[in-house]
C-alpha cells in the first residue's frame, strides 16, 4: 500500500483528532466502571449524546481549527511581505475563539492597534459558537489581556488544553518543537504544559515526514531531555513506550498507570501508548477514550497522531459523516496545506484568512 500524500495525511490529522474528541465527549468526566456499567465491557464504541446531538465535538478541536486559522494568517501577511509572528497570530486567533465562547465583545480583551478584530470565515461557522466544557486555564489566562510565553508564565498551569490544540504547528513548521511551546505557553504556564506541546508537535512534524510513531517518539523524548524542565515530559513518554512494549492491547487498567490525562504529559503519554500499543488505528481511537479521565482530550491528540500517521484512509467513514463540523474541519485542513505546501497565491483563497 502507498504512503499517505501529505495531504491525505493533514487531512487525517484534523479529521481524526475531531472524531477521538466526539468519541469522547460523552464520557470525558466519568470513570471507567460508569462508563462500562453504561456502555457494556468494550465501553463506548460510537458516538453517543453529548451537548444535545451525536457527533458533538468540544474545545479541543475548536481550539485546534483556531490554531490553524492563526498559523495560516500568519502566512498570508508573509504572502503579502508583511511580517505577523506566529506566536501574535495564534494568541489573536485564540482570542477569537474565547469570542465564540461568550457572542460579546465586551468579553474579549479586544486591542484595535495590535489585537484581532471578529471577522474571518472562520468565525462565521455556527457550530463553534458553543461553549463545550472550555478550561477554565484558557479562559482567565485569554480574559487577561496578556500573551503569555515561556519566558512570561501567566500561570503554573499545566492541564492538557496547551496540548491538545497544537497539531496544526507540526503540520506546518519546520520549527515544531519551539513553536508547539510557544502556542501552549499563551495560556499554560507551567514548563511541562508547554514543553509536552512542544513534544507533541514534532512527533505530528515527523509523522507528516514518513518516519514511524516510535522514531518519532523518541525524537521527541531526546529533545525534551535536552531541554531545561524537560525531564517531566520525556519520563512520561518513556513510560508509554515501555507499556507499549510489554503489554498487550491497551486497556482502561493500563492507561490508569499513566494517570488520567488531565495535565499535558499525562495526556500526551496517554494518547501515545495507545497509537503504539494498538493492533490498528480503530482499536487505538476507542482505547483512547475508554478509561478514566479526559476521555475527549486523549481522544482528540491520539486521533491527530492516527491522521498524521496513516493519513485519512483509517477513518470510518460512518462516523465522520455523523461528525459535527466535518466539512469545515476538512476544509480547514486542505486550506493549511495549500497555505504551506501549495502554489501561492493560486492554491489558497486568501479571503477566509485575513492577514492581521
Amino acid at each position: 500500500m502507498a504512503a499517505p500524500t501529505r495531504r491525505e495525511r493533514t487531512v487525517g490529522c484534523l479529521l481524526g483528532g475531531a472524531l477521538g474528541d466526539a468519541l469522547g465527549a460523552p464520557v470525558e468526566f466519568m470513570e471507567w466502571a460508569e462508563i462500562e456499567r453504561r456502555y457494556g465491557s468494550d465501553g463506548i464504541r460510537g458516538f453517543a449524546p453529548a451537548y444535545g446531538g451525536l457527533g458533538r465535538v468540544t474545545d479541543d478541536t475548536q481550539m485546534t481549527l483556531f490554531t490553524a486559522e492563526g498559523l495560516m494568517r500568519a502566512q498570508h501577511r508573509r504572502a503579502k511581505g508583511g511580517v505577523l509572528e506566529a506566536d501574535v497570530a495564534l494568541h489573536r486567533a485564540y482570542l477569537r475563539w474565547l469570542f465564540t465562547q461568550f457572542g460579546d465583545a465586551g468579553a474579549v480583551p479586544w486591542d484595535r492597534e495590535t489585537g484581532p478584530d471578529a471577522s474571518g470565515w472562520l468565525l462565521e461557522q455556527e457550530f463553534l459558537h458553543h461553549p463545550r466544557a472550555p478550561g477554565t486555564t484558557c479562559l482567565s489566562a485569554l480574559r487577561s489581556g496578556t500573551m503569555g510565553s515561556p519566558r512570561t508564565a501567566l500561570n503554573d498551569s499545566k492541564g492538557c488544553g496547551g496540548v491538545m490544540r497544537v497539531a496544526p504547528v507540526g503540520l506546518t513548521s519546520s520549527e515544531s518543537f519551539d513553536l508547539g511551546c510557544e502556542a501552549a505557553a499563551i495560556t499554560h504556564g507551567h514548563p511541562t504544559g508547554w514543553l509536552a506541546a512542544g513534544a507533541f508537535a514534532q512527533i505530528i512534524s515527523d509523522l507528516m515526514k514518513g518516519r514511524s510513531l516510535r522514531e518519532a517518539v523518541e525524537s521527541a523524548v531526546a529533545r525534551c531531555e535536552s531541554a531545561q524542565a524537560g525531564g517531566e515530559t520525556a519520563a512520561a513518554l518513556r513510560r508509554s513506550l515501555g507499556l507499549a512494549d510489554r503489554a498487550n492491547a491497551p486497556t482502561p487498567d493500563q492507561i490508569e498507570l499513566l494517570g488520567g490525562g488531565w495535565v499535558a504529559e499525562e495526556a500526551l503519554a496517554i494518547s501515545v501508548y495507545c497509537a503504539l500499543g494498538a493492533d490498528e488505528p480503530g482499536t487505538a481511537i476507542f482505547a483512547a477514550v475508554n478509561h478514566s479521565g479526559d476521555s475527549d482530550s486523549t481522544g482528540s491528540i491520539t486521533g491527530n497522531i492516527l491522521g498524521a500517521a496513516f493519513g485519512s484512509g483509517w477513518l470510518d467513514a460512518e462516523l465522520v459523516g455523523q461528525l459535527e463540523g466535518r466539512e469545515t474541519i476538512e476544509q480547514v485542513a486542505k486550506d493549511l496545506d495549500d497555505a504551506f505546501f501549495g502554489r501561492v497565491p493560486v492554491d489558497v483563497d486568501w479571503d477566509r484568512y485575513p492577514p492581521w
